[in-house]
């Protein structure tokens, strides 16, 4: 089983107890992940850069991100980014028109123009695309109060574009609307996800 901590590396800890390990500093379970998965297409996001990265076979996409204002956490009702291995558990959205407006997974029939300016709105408005995410792990990022999906952790458009590069969301990953329909078209359902910051010891 994986644990994860996290840690603020803003100063560095002498002398304390409780020390990080070569492997953790340097983030070898990132390396790993990839290894595991070099035959196959998947997901980076780098909570610390506020970036998404899709591995194909062929090719490597890149796109900015907006990850919980709440920070990284699994836990139930902590509006906070899950950690951890997922994959792609369904994808919801397919041939919508850009911008659609998307309650409970459903097209509401409305369709808005994202707001580019840096204005966080009261309503957490889901838009284009959902790529629902579950998690691997369990008792990390699956069952009990740490589950993913149940939490309706998904990557997504946002009417909040201008924020995007910041953290800004209740725990999804929000992405450009251009963008998670680019996405969407180029990822497959079970598809892995790796979340990760530098800040987080996995071992």
């Amino acid at each position: 089983m994986k644990i994860y901590k996290i840690f603020f590396l803003s100063f560095l800890f002498i002398g304390c107890a409780t020390t990080m390990s070569d492997k953790n500093l340097n983030n070898d379970f990132v390396q790993d992940f990839i290894n595991q998965n070099k035959n196959d297409s998947y997901i980076l996001i780098n909570i610390d850069k506020q970036e998404l990265i899709y591995k194909s076979r062929f090719r490597t996409y890149t796109y900015p991100i907006s990850s919980s204002v709440n920070g990284l956490g699994n836990e139930k009702n902590s509006y906070k980014t899950p950690f951890g291995e997922h994959i792609v558990a369904e994808k919801i959205g397919e041939n919508l028109p850009f911008g659609a407006v998307l309650k409970g997974r459903k097209w509401t029939q409305e369709v808005i123009e994202p707001i580019r300016e840096q204005i966080d709105i009261p309503e957490d408005v889901i838009t284009s695309r959902i790529l629902w995410l579950d998690g691997l792990e369990e008792g990390i990022n699956k069952g009990g109060e740490v589950d993913s999906k149940e939490r309706f952790i998904y990557i997504h458009g946002t009417a909040e574009e201008g924020l995007i590069g910041k953290p800004a969301s209740i725990g999804c990953i929000r992405m450009k609307n251009k963008d998670v329909i680019k996405l969407f078209n180029r990822v497959k359902e079970n598809t892995k996800v790796l979340i990760y910051s530098k800040k987080t010891q996995y071992f």
